[in-house]
């Protein structure tokens, strides 16, 4: 649309995309307003909406994935998750237990993410777990001990949502529901956060290529929720000296196609605590929006994923370089090209 374009000009266009048998998709930009159509079997003739007040041009957008695509919306998207924006000018450092395992442990874990300067806590309260054995987390009592957190901290809350049928607990509780790895292609668990209002932290599958990952977003999108964060976490490869292969090349691989922020998970992407420092380091300067790590007041005793949990003084130590790498590339980016 035009910038200047108003409501009743946007309105006339949905009302004719829907008058065709499709789906209007309204996505406000910084500049202008975008409107995605969904549920075209082929092309459409541009001449439908040319002539339309408002329009300013009708793009056929190449790339499968439409509503996640540059094509539709070549600005940044800013997800807002508790007042907190990821995918803008700064970096956001999301830390927290891998599971939710007593209320001290998550207001300990909390206290020390708040205390390093973190904006988001994450906690699994609900967890699915290679083994059927091994903890699978504290349900909605984890929940409450996270909103207890919340409150105590201000940090946004971060947590995961494992099927349909716990998803409107999760979501009560939650500011940004995260959907896992092993559920990046379960499409009847995207299509109900797609129809939720909360942010949605979507990871990539243990195995899936960039364009699955971006059309696992789509299906999001394409129900409605625009507000999607990408997290890379980590694929599996022939490698054996890393729990998976942080693949870092996919940050700037996703920001060329998609105008979602995508953080990085170091902790699952090495599952090795030494490694998790380094790779954190390097996921802000390859140019991810942030990073997610696991925190945890005694790794040693963590009921999960304490071996790749760092401590309160070592996730300190990865907040404070991480944002030093990030204003040193801020600072860099101020500089004319011709005088570095």
């Amino acid at each position: 649309m035009k910038a200047q374009a108003g409501p009743a000009e946007i309105a006339r266009v949905c009302e004719r995309i829907e008058a065709l048998g499709f789906k209007p998709h309204i996505i406000p930009g910084e500049q202008r307003t975008a409107i995605g159509i969904t549920g075209n079997s082929g092309p459409i003739d541009s001449a439908e909406f040319d002539h339309l007040p408002g329009v300013a041009e009708a793009i056929r957008v190449s790339k499968p994935y439409k509503l996640v695509s540059r094509e539709t919306k070549p600005e940044n998207t800013v997800v807002m998750v508790n007042g907190v924006a990821v995918g803008g000018e700064e970096i956001v450092l999301c830390g927290g237990p891998c599971s939710v395992e007593s209320r001290e442990q998550i207001l300990e874990s909390a206290h020390a993410v708040k205390h390093a300067g973190g904006e988001l806590l994450r906690g699994g309260a609900y967890k699915p777990r290679t083994s059927p054995y091994t903890f699978q987390g504290l349900a909605e009592e984890g929940l409450r001990y996270l909103a207890e957190a919340r409150a105590e901290t201000g940090l946004g809350i971060v947590t995961e949502a494992i099927d349909t049928e716990t998803f409107d607990m999760v979501e009560s509780y939650a500011d940004c529901v995260q959907i896992g790895a092993r559920n990046m292609q379960n499409f009847s668990l995207l299509r109900r956060a797609g129809r939720s209002r909360k942010p949605v932290l979507l990871k990539r599958g243990i195995a899936s290529t960039l364009e699955e990952f971006l059309m696992a977003a789509e299906y999001i999108l394409s129900e409605g929720n625009y507000n999607v964060i990408l997290c890379e976490r980590g694929v599996r490869t022939f490698a054996d000296h890393t729990r998976n292969t942080l693949d870092l090349s996919v940050v700037p691989a996703v920001q060329a196609l998609s105008h979602l922020p995508i953080i990085v998970d170091p902790s699952h992407g090495t599952g090795k605590r030494d490694k998790v420092i380094p790779m954190a380091l390097a996921s802000i300067a390859a140019g991810a929006s942030g990073v997610m790590v696991e925190v945890h007041p005694a790794p040693e005793r963590a009921l999960s994923d304490g071996f790749q949990s760092l401590d309160p003084a070592e996730f300190r130590e990865m907040a404070a370089e991480c944002r030093a790498i990030s204003e040193l590339l801020a600072a860099r980016r101020k500089i004319p090209a011709g005088v570095r």
